[in-house]
C-alpha cells in the first residue's frame, strides 16, 4: 500500500482490484505519455489531452503511466486487467483527476491545459 496522496505534488489515490494506489506523473511518467501519443513536448501533451476525447487504450496509459510513476511495478496490460468500482465513469475520472492534478488545474472534472512558457508569450 502506497502513502496518501499528496495533492500538492501532483498525486491521486484509487483502487483497484481492491489495492490503494498513489498515481503520480512523475517528468519520465510524462515523458512516457509523449512517446506514447507521438507529443514532441508538454505543450504537444497537453493539447492531445485537451482535445477532451480519450480512447479506453489513452486512459490505460494516462492510469499506468500514473502507477509507475507513483511506484507501483505494472505494465499497462496488467491495468487493463484491473477492476475498479464504478466502471468507466471512474476510470475516466481517476485519469482526469490525475492530469488536472499533475498540469495543476483547480477542477478535477476539466483536463488540464499548460500554459505558455515565457518564450511563447
Amino acid at each position: 500500500m502506497n502513502q496518501v496522496a499528496n495533492r500538492r505534488r501532483g498525486d491521486v489515490d484509487a483502487i483497484f482490484d481492491d489495492q490503494s494506489f498513489t498515481l503520480r506523473l512523475t517528468l519520465g511518467a510524462l515523458a512516457e505519455l509523449e512517446d506514447a501519443f507521438g507529443a514532441s513536448d508538454l505543450i504537444g501533451l497537453a493539447a492531445r489531452f485537451e482535445e477532451g476525447r480519450l480512447s479506453a487504450r489513452d486512459i490505460i496509459r494516462i492510469i499506468g503511466a500514473g502507477m509507475r510513476g507513483g511506484g507501483a511495478q505494472v505494465s499497462d496490460s496488467d491495468v487493463a486487467r484491473f477492476a475498479c468500482d464504478g466502471g468507466l465513469d471512474a476510470y475516466i475520472n481517476i485519469a482526469a483527476q490525475l492530469l488536472a492534478a499533475t498540469f495543476g488545474e483547480s477542477n478535477p472534472e476539466t483536463v488540464p491545459t499548460v500554459p505558455p512558457g515565457p518564450q511563447d508569450a
